[in-house]
């Protein structure tokens, strides 16, 4: 067995195993208070065997904090409900520690109703677009006694130790990085004396809280910002955290502005493990490392020595019982996490709650509970024969679900294979995660005795005869959508395809390619055509350790692929229907690749030889031996409305009803099935 499920200690805190739920913004507060909500949730991530749960975003500073969707520690009257979730952690076997947080320069003044917020220094910032307040030394000497108080209040709550966050960009790593502190004062100037708002604050915290109680300091490994905080010097501050009694170190990543994606599908899991190794050749203390983590990486990393703890946040939300089936070796049990950040990063980043695309149960475990248990694991009284026409995500979700609730499902599936369009979402560059998903899924189908017929086209009278001869109770139509084909004059002579099919394989492109549609699945296929004939990881590899080229020629064959790729949007914005922490990433891509992108520009006529389009200075011609169409879908509904008068019990899900995302599929057919 990994060594990632034998027990630790972080201080005097002895812990079950060495994952750790790392702290995240979950939205699950009401006016700063702990909610029946969010005790629910990390009590179930508790009942999963974790061995600590951070508690994240926890805001010491009563004047400035948001009270809508983050915790508040900044007075007493926060205490009981706190002692109410460490109570429900400990209840379940884990142990808990909280984050003490202050935003900084990173605190939009919206959020704090219109007063601006405080930094070191009076330095703009690219991440809000405002210029934060230089704090007083009054002030700074103030700030340290909230962050003193916040933690006393941790111990008086219950909770195991505390965590002080200097990651990402928030206040204190405001303070040590050279970027945002210009101060000539004795917290300004050397990286010795920028660490002394940090010293300050932990030697207030040791003092608030005993020699007993663990701190852990949380630290991005490196900021990836021009002149920020490097390796090397976060190093440095590991170690005089250690002198300064520090218990343990926490490695993330960089901060919320680096150009460097961190946290997207496209990031390698465990790419920056390398962080933490240096920081734990360092110092002796437990090191946590975090970032872009699953199962088997975290125990990769484990058996090779290279860290002390594992922390992941999202794989937590996705599968509250990581822990435990990663420890009984029930690998593909585990419902995966794909990164793809649409319920939890963006719904964060856009100030409402946390969900999940692939578990449709998260935070909402204590509206949807039926006693003790959730919907999934209680048994139907009346079990059905049921018949699901589609094995896209919709059609598997419903009917594992359904399967679990004791109803024989059967899907019938056209093709020869499952997942539906997350086909299409999967083929891009760096999308393959959403493959994971489709494995669950299938999986967790044939385990509990779905049978998948491919290859079986549903027409209004296989499925009639179906129920005439008792074989099904129920119908559920997830037939999906099919892409828009659009009315634009086409001559003969040139290759009109749709985005769908050079996505799945089906055609290929020539090499002057026009895409027209500028959405996610025009920006995906565009990446995908673009990056044909750049160097793989593997040729790289090669070259680079054998030096065959310069670094800037290896960076030109990584960036230069072998076609020409225009893609044209009506609107403003490409990639308007991409998630916030996705799209800034996918829309860098599209520059590194040279991928011409045309703004409030609509294509008027497809000619053999390319195409026309009009914008606001009037018409152009661009040459290409393939148009490729990404102007949306419709839904695939002709089947139901077939059927709608013949059957009492006839449900549609997922996209056969309205086109959507798929965390609105899984969260569709999960709520369908659980109603039967």
């Amino acid at each position: 067995m990994s060594s990632l499920y034998s027990q630790g200690e972080i201080g005097k805190v002895e812990l079950i195993n060495r994952l750790v739920m790392a702290p995240m913004g979950m939205g699950y507060c009401e006016k700063g208070m702990i909610t029946d909500r969010a005790i629910m949730f990390y009590r179930l991530r508790a009942r999963g065997g974790v061995g600590l749960i951070v508690l994240g975003a926890m805001q010491i500073d009563p004047i400035h904090k948001t009270e809508y969707d983050m915790i508040c520690l900044d007075d007493d009257r926060y205490i009981p409900g706190l002692r109410r979730l460490t109570d429900a952690v400990h209840d379940e076997g884990s142990k808990i520690f909280g984050q003490l947080l202050h935003q900084g320069r990173y605190a939009r003044s919206k959020e704090y109703n219109g007063m601006e917020a405080v930094a070191p220094s009076a330095v703009f910032s690219r991440y809000t677009g405002e210029t934060p307040r230089e704090l007083t030394l009054s002030e700074i000497t103030e700030m340290i006694s909230y962050y003193a108080a916040g933690a006393k209040r941790l111990v008086q709550a219950g909770f195991d130790g505390v965590e002080i966050c200097t990651n990402s960009g928030y206040l204190i790593g405001q303070f040590l990085s050279s970027v945002t502190n210009k101060r000539t004062d004795r917290y300004g100037g050397d990286l010795l004396a920028r660490m002394t708002f940090l010293l300050e604050v932990v030697s207030a915290v040791r003092e608030s809280v005993g020699q007993d109680f663990p701190i852990s300091v949380r630290l991005g490994g490196s900021d990836f910002i021009e002149g920020g905080t490097t390796n090397k010097e976060v190093r440095e501050i590991a170690v005089a955290l250690e002198k300064a009694g520090v218990d343990a170190i926490s490695i993330t990543g960089g901060w919320h502005e680096a150009q460097v994606p961190q946290v997207t599908m496209e990031v390698p899991h465990g790419a920056f493990r390398y962080l933490g190794r240096r920081i734990k050749e360092s110092v002796s203390i437990p090191v946590i490392l975090s970032n872009r983590m699953n199962i088997h990486v975290a125990e990769e990393i484990m058996d090779e020595g290279n860290a002390d703890f594992i922390a992941m946040a999202r794989p937590f939300i996705a599968e509250p019982e990581l822990a435990k089936k990663g420890m009984l070796g029930k690998y593909d049990e585990i419902r995966p996490c794909v990164a793809c950040n649409q319920g939890c990063l963006d719904r964060i980043m856009a100030h409402t709650s946390v969900e999940c695309l692939c578990n449709a149960e998260a935070g909402r475990e204590s509206e949807i509970l039926q006693g003790s248990y959730l919907p999934s694991q209680v048994k139907s009284s009346r079990p059905e024969n049921i018949l699901v026409v589609g094995a896209g995500i919709g059609g598997l979700e419903y009917a594992r679900v359904a399967a679990l609730r004791g109803h024989r499902v059967t899907i019938w599936e056209q093709s020869g294979h499952a997942g539906g369009q997350v086909e299409v979402a999967s083929a891009p560059p760096g999308r393959n995660d959403f493959t994971y998903l489709v494995r669950y899924l299938t999986l967790e189908c044939s385990k509990l005795g779905v049978e998948i017929e491919y290859q079986k086209k549903a027409t209004k009278e296989n499925i009639l005869e179906q129920i005439q001869r008792g074989k099904t109770d129920r119908v559920v139509i997830a037939t999906g959508a099919k892409p828009i084909q659009p009315t634009i004059p086409t001559e003969d002579g040139i290759a009109v395809v749709q985005a769908w099919d050079i996505l799945k394989g089906y055609v290929k492109s020539g090499l002057k390619v026009v895409i027209v549609g500028g959405g996610a699945v025009g920006v995906e296929t565009a990446l995908k055509l673009a990056e044909i004939g750049t160097l793989d990881a593997h040729t790289l590899k090669h070259l680079m350790l054998y030096q065959a080229e310069t670094p800037e020629e290896l960076y030109y064959q990584l960036t230069h692929g072998s076609k020409r790729v225009t893609l044209v949007e009506m609107t403003k914005m490409i990639g308007k229907d991409i998630g916030a922490t996705s799209r800034w990433s996918m829309i860098a891509r599209l520059k590194q690749f040279h991928v011409d992108t045309l703004k409030l520009t609509k294509v008027i006529a497809i000619k053999k030889d390319g195409v026309v389009v009009e914008d606001q200075e009037g018409q152009k011609f661009i040459e290409a031996d393939t148009v490729v169409l990404a102007v949306g879908s419709r839904a695939e509904n002709s089947l139901y409305d077939e059927l709608r008068n013949s059957l009492n019990k006839l449900d549609i899900i997922g996209d056969a009803v309205t086109p959507g995302k798929i965390q609105d599929a899984i969260r569709t057919a999960y709520d369908a099935a659980i109603s039967v």
